[in-house]
């Protein structure tokens, strides 16, 4: 996997801007489309995020948090020898899965700790020692950790926390997921999780992630969602200059649409592809799917996007939502309508209208605060 360059964006944070600008945006919703969940006059949705821009006067200059310390030690680098130990020789029994030139395996090491182990034929050039070094200084309950890694015998294996209770792909649209899931706190608790761990790879790291999606986010033992995909992440791009990947990266129904036409990556490239897992958060459908509707004669294939999103800006948002969970109750709406106006401003076309990660962290965080105050 060859190296790719990114156009850096460095965003920092000032919550009382992005708390304004959240309620700006809650406030332009209101005034101009009432409920989502009954018929509505709506604006245009890149309308609203400039009214609630200006009204908040928030920029992307001024958001950002107060910065994370990155910790200070490095990950341990594993001899061959016990990564075959641990996995027993690589064994079939172990495999938990495979994706490109990469196979993972479940391990356990000789002080007990249960791993993931992702042993690939190639890796970029530049993943060497330093940047492997750096992944495990990055620290946040809301990423998968960097245990270790090994680099011997032509070969480089980068070891995992083990996240016990799988993706949230599955969960999502497998048959054998989660009853855990099915209830709209839970999941407005996974998108927060998700946006902060995001917003401290783009704040704290100067990381973008470029593959952010459903398949990339991983629960632990407790169901606390992990944002993982250290392989795929971009380090520390040069400022002041335009950065263009040498081919295409990213997973189909994810890839923010201007990479398609500026072969370029920034910030608002995960902003779109967490816009899309909000999106499947929302309704139970996959980013593309088989849509079934009475107006095609054949079966063709709908994104998420261009599924769920007119019908929001039409007021009938409750049509749309995963049945699974059922209907919102009076508090739960409004946090529900809160996830899914943020999405929708997070998947605009163009990246410079679409929120920063400050913005998000923000809305989707009262949102789950209106949602606990339903359940008390």
């Amino acid at each position: 996997m060859d190296t790719e360059t990114v156009e850096r964006i460095d965003v920092r944070d000032n919550t009382d801007d992005a708390r304004s600008f959240s309620m700006a945006v809650d406030s332009d919703i209101r005034s101009d489309t009432g409920s989502i969940f009954g018929e509505s006059r709506v604006r245009s949705f890149a309308s609203l995020v400039d009214s609630a821009i200006r009204s908040s006067s928030a920029s992307e200059a001024d958001l950002g948090s107060s910065p994370s310390p990155v910790h200070a030690f490095a990950a341990p680098l594993f001899t061959l020898a016990e990564l075959k130990a641990a996995t027993n020789n690589f064994s079939f029994d172990n495999k938990i899965g495979t994706g490109g030139f990469v196979v993972e395996y479940r391990g356990k090491l000789v002080d007990g700790r249960e791993v993931a182990i992702k042993r690939g034929k190639t890796w970029s050039n530049s993943f060497g020692k330093s940047k492997f070094a750096l992944f495990s200084r990055l620290h946040h309950k809301n990423l998968v950790g960097l245990v270790g890694f090994c680099e011997e015998k032509y070969e480089r294996l980068l070891v995992y926390e083990y996240m016990k209770n799988g993706t949230l792909y599955h969960h999502l649209h497998s048959k054998k997921g989660s009853s855990v899931l099915n209830s709209w706190k839970m999941r407005i608790k996974i998108a927060v999780a998700v946006s902060e761990g995001i917003q401290y790879l783009h704040n704290y790291a100067s990381i973008i992630h470029k593959n952010i999606m459903s398949s990339n986010i991983l629960f632990d033992a407790t169901w606390t969602a992990r944002v993982s995909g250290f392989d795929l992440w971009l380090v520390n791009p040069e400022p002041d200059r335009d950065y263009r990947t040498m081919w295409t990266v990213g997973t189909f129904g994810y890839i923010d649409p201007e990479y398609y036409g500026l072969n370029v990556l920034t910030a608002k490239s995960d902003v779109y592809g967490l816009g899309v897992v909000l999106l499947e958060l929302l309704t139970g459908k996959r980013a593309k799917f088989k849509y079934e509707g009475k107006d095609f004669v054949c079966t063709p294939i709908k994104s998420v996007v261009d599924f769920a999103v007119p019908v929001i800006l039409t007021g009938e948002l409750v049509k749309i939502l995963d049945p699974r969970v059922g209907p919102p109750d009076v508090n739960e709406a409004e946090a529900v309508e809160l996830v899914a106006y943020t999405a929708i401003h997070c998947v605009n076309l163009k990246g410079k209208d679409r929120p920063t990660m400050a913005d998000i962290v923000a809305n989707l965080g009262r949102a789950l605060a209106i949602c606990e105050s339903s359940h008390i």
